[in-house]
């Protein structure tokens, strides 16, 4: 099973990497595309996250019934964990962006977002609605309804249950409902009509099944007058695969949720509840009664008596055949009134021209990136791949607008290139997440009108290839993209991005102060291009001293770094201060960081955050300095515990032996680390014998659900998970054992400590222990009862055994200092002689 999913995981990878350089068409690929182009309808489906989507129903309305199909994924997944790296937050988002765009990119659907942040998990929309202002996110929902304009929309969660599941899942379902009728109402939003019109989708689904029945019992008992049913396990001959491997192909893009899965195969029904809208007259089609031919289009007809034809008699042998049929519809598209499918279809059948001919068409640069005001060199390339006579008339690149006119013969199989001087203009702005421009809230990113639910920001630098196919003109826009090679990858493209001259970064974005010594810290410069040089300084209040106020730096070469190092001399007493790294060069002040995302299943991304980093000085006391931290799914806690003086060492479940236990005065086991480390079962044994001759073990949460806990005996007694968390991060804390030693030594933690939390206190608590062990904590969220599973310790032999819930993950790199305390308290239980049993029983 193992070697499957292996297989699976990289053949998934293969289809991203490949998605990154130009797309390549086979003749059943051009036919699916044809048929596609004969399909005028359109669905919608919305949920809340990325991986909400129901991939199999995506691919089956995109590749069986050929229609336009996208996702909209009200948020961008900030608020979860990371399985594959150590982005979280903002970083996190761009990065399931980009999983997203990978699944679609397989299963044929695109791909929307609103501006929600996810804030983390809510248990109620009333709570979620609130946060995000349910005003801005029901705006962007029906901007993306005016805009797709979908016949069919389908919900993937019922809107009739708030507070049973996510109330993030529920409010993408309650906007969609509401927006349903609002998109058509030019009193609603009527700022969105300068951009778009507005348009009534003819019908409404819930996505529903078993699971929003309770069991495949009830389901079957349950009356389903009122629900359509798909067989989404169709067998597709052109690609040799059934939908149903394309979607968990694509499905297994979501690689930072864990979610590489193995393919099924076979029948499997899909049930879609309707809501509202017209009645469709056939149970197995969602689309029945909807005008979906070239009927629907003024002018409609004679495209279609074309395109059919090019359908019915489709030369797989050599398509180029069909050209001058697909011309003619193209020249009759671009003459159609209706502005919408006109520009949809043009976009359309310009790719089928293109792969019908063997057309390739490229603009690449030797270099990743450029600032403002820089000159690129970059290598236009055409080659026509067929007899069809084409010539190469012109090509216009942007933002410039400068057209380089050639008028030449392409010949059959026969490269033409062309090198062109493109200077980037001083005020274009830099490539980077729009919706990460500028600062937004806790539940709401900022966006132009324009640019809201596109899934990126548009690449500014392109090249227009202006081809001439039997006497009419047609344009073919490509991005310019940087391409090279790796001796172990091959060829590799990458996308251009326009970036500062200049950036910087510092290692820790949270610099714990334990005592009021100084520390060095070391901020790292960037050149954006060569010869370049500045002055840097920190940027703070008072109450820090910085020393020296600002040094000067020059860097030759473009892409070297320059480390610069200030000494920061904290205040007596506790304090926080955020410090921001300030370049002058040229009169101008630069204080972004420049973040690089970098995996094989997606485009390699760059991110322009703040700089900022936050110091805090912290009265804190720990008892012991060795630590051994065992990876998980992947956390910045071992980092956060060496700020403040502890000698952590990473070490894989595979290196845990009894002797080198043996040395660290605790052990601690990282977030889901059961969860993802099926290895580790078989050294649970050796960290219960760890602790029973008197060590400290400090297990961090882990899941009992999706992808199973991998482990039976999680700690030496009774102890089950549950899915209980509290996510008010200002949630009231109770101590249940006030004298607890987790409580008391050697830092006495007081309800202050528990000011500053962020996203969470915790999550997926036990809910079930044994005697043995002692609730130190209680907590809950507004009208629950109250959780006594975030914090439990229990002797075990000669040392303890502590359980946590609580987000330390989030906290420790945040730098909240009641957190620092509780953690350090947690590694200092066993080491003093106040430490006994009924000391730990509080």
């Amino acid at each position: 099973m193992q070697r499957i999913l292996s297989f699976l995981i990289g053949l998934a990878i293969t289809f991203s990497i490949n998605a990154q350089k130009p797309k390549t068409y086979t003749s059943s690929n051009i036919y699916e595309a044809v048929q596609k182009l004969n399909f005028l309808g359109t669905a919608l489906y919305i949920a809340a996250h990325p991986d909400d989507e129901n991939t199999r129903l995506i691919s089956y309305l995109s590749n069986e019934v050929k229609a336009r199909t996208a996702y909209l994924s009200l948020t961008r997944g900030d608020g979860g964990q990371n399985l594959i790296g150590p982005e979280l937050r903002e970083l996190l988002g761009v990065l399931r962006t980009e999983e997203l765009l990978a699944a679609r990119n397989i299963d044929g659907g695109q791909q929307f977002f609103s501006r929600a942040n996810d804030f983390g998990f809510s248990k109620h929309p009333e709570e979620t609605l609130e946060i995000w202002n349910k005003k801005e996110v029901l705006a962007d929902v029906v901007w993306v309804i005016r805009n797709f304009k979908p016949d069919v929309i389908i919900n993937r969660f019922d809107h009739r249950t708030p507070g049973t599941t996510h109330g993030h899942h529920t409010s993408s379902a309650m906007l969609s409902f509401e927006a349903f009728d609002m998109a058509r109402n030019p009193n609603e939003y009527p700022e969105q009509l300068k951009y778009t019109a507005t348009w009534q989708p003819e019908r409404l689904f819930f996505n529903t099944s078993w699971w929003f029945y309770g069991s495949p019992e009830n389901f079957e008992k349950a009356n389903k007058t009122k629900l359509l049913h798909v067989d989404i396990g169709t067998y597709y001959p052109t690609l040799g695969m059934s939908n149903n491997e394309i979607a968990s192909i694509a499905r297994s893009q979501h690689l930072s949720q864990g979610f590489g899965g193995i393919s099924s195969r076979g029948s499997e029904q899909e049930y879609l509840e309707y809501l509202k809208g017209s009645l469709p007259n056939d149970e197995n089609n969602i689309f029945s009664g909807i005008n979906t031919t070239w009927g629907r289009v003024k002018g409609g007809e004679a495209i279609a008596e074309i395109l059919l034809d090019v359908q019915n008699h489709f030369n797989f042998k050599n398509p180029s055949e069909h050209v001058p049929q697909l011309v003619k519809a193209y020249q009759l598209i671009n003459n159609l009134e209706d502005e919408y499918w006109r520009k949809l279809k043009l976009e359309e059948i310009k790719k089928i021209i293109k792969a019908c001919s063997g057309l390739f068409l490229e603009a690449t640069v030797n270099q990743a990136s450029a600032v403002p005001g820089e000159t690129i060199d970059i290598r236009a390339s055409a080659i026509n791949r067929s007899d069809i006579e084409m010539k190469l008339k012109s090509i216009k690149t942007t933002p410039t607008n400068e057209t380089n006119n050639y008028n030449k013969t392409l010949a059959n199989n026969q490269e033409t290139s062309s090198g062109i001087a493109v200077t980037i203009p001083q005020n274009s702005p830099y490539t980077a997440p729009y919706w990460l421009k500028e600062e937004g809230t806790l539940g709401m990113y900022k966006a132009p009108q324009e640019l809201r639910g596109k899934p990126e920001t548009p690449r500014l630098v392109k090249a227009n290839f202006n081809i001439d196919i039997g006497g009419v003109e047609i344009p073919f826009e490509e991005d310019i993209v940087y391409k090279y090679s790796k001796p172990d990858k091959g060829e590799i493209y990458q996308p251009f991005q326009i970036l500062p001259p200049v950036t910087a970064s510092v290692a820790n974005k949270v610099a714990i102060f334990s005592n009021n010594e100084s520390k060095q810290i070391s901020v790292t410069i960037t050149a954006g291009k060569d010869n370049i040089s500045g002055l840097l300084h920190l940027k703070h209040n008072g109450g820090w001293n910085v020393s020296p106020e600002s040094i000067n730096f020059n860097i030759a070469n473009k892409g070297d770094t320059k480390t610069i190092h200030f000494k920061i001399t904290p205040p007596d007493n506790e304090d926080e201060e955020t410090m921001t790294p300030v370049i002058k060069v040229n009169g101008k002040d630069y204080n972004k960081e420049l973040v690089t995302i970098a995996y094989d299943h997606i485009p390699t991304q760059s991110v322009l955050l703040s700089d900022s980093f936050k110091v805090v000085r912290l009265n804190i006391k720990k008892i012991g300095e060795n630590i051994a931290y065992i990876a998980g799914a992947g956390d910045a806690v071992p980092e956060s515990l060496r700020q403040i003086g502890y000698n952590v060492t990473v070490i894989q479940p595979e290196n845990i032996n009894s002797a080198y236990l043996k040395i660290f005065d605790a052990v601690v086991v990282g977030i889901r680390a059961y969860n993802i480390h099926e290895s580790l079962k078989f050294k649970q044994h050796i960290l219960l014998d760890y602790v029973k001759n008197g060590g400290n073990l400090v297990v961090q949460y882990n899941t009992a659900g999706r992808g199973g806990l991998n482990i039976d005996n999680l700690a030496p007694y009774l102890l089950e998970l549950s899915r209980d968390r509290v996510t008010d991060e200002n949630a009231e804390v109770t101590f249940n054992a006030p004298s607890n030693a987790l409580l008391n030594t050697p830092n006495k933690i007081t309800q202050n400590d528990f000011n500053g939390w962020v996203q969470e206190r915790g999550l997926y608590f036990p809910d079930k222990w044994g005697k043995e062990f002692t609730s130190v904590l209680s907590m809950h969220d507004k009208g629950e009862s109250k959780k006594d599973g975030s914090l439990l310790i229990a002797p075990y032999g000669k040392g303890y055994y502590i359980y946590t819930g609580l987000s330390f993950f989030r906290e420790l790199p945040a730098g909240v200092p009641g957190a620092y305390k509780i953690f350090a308290n947690m590694l200092s239980v066993g080491k003093t002689a106040k430490n006994d049993a009924n000391y730990i029983k509080g």
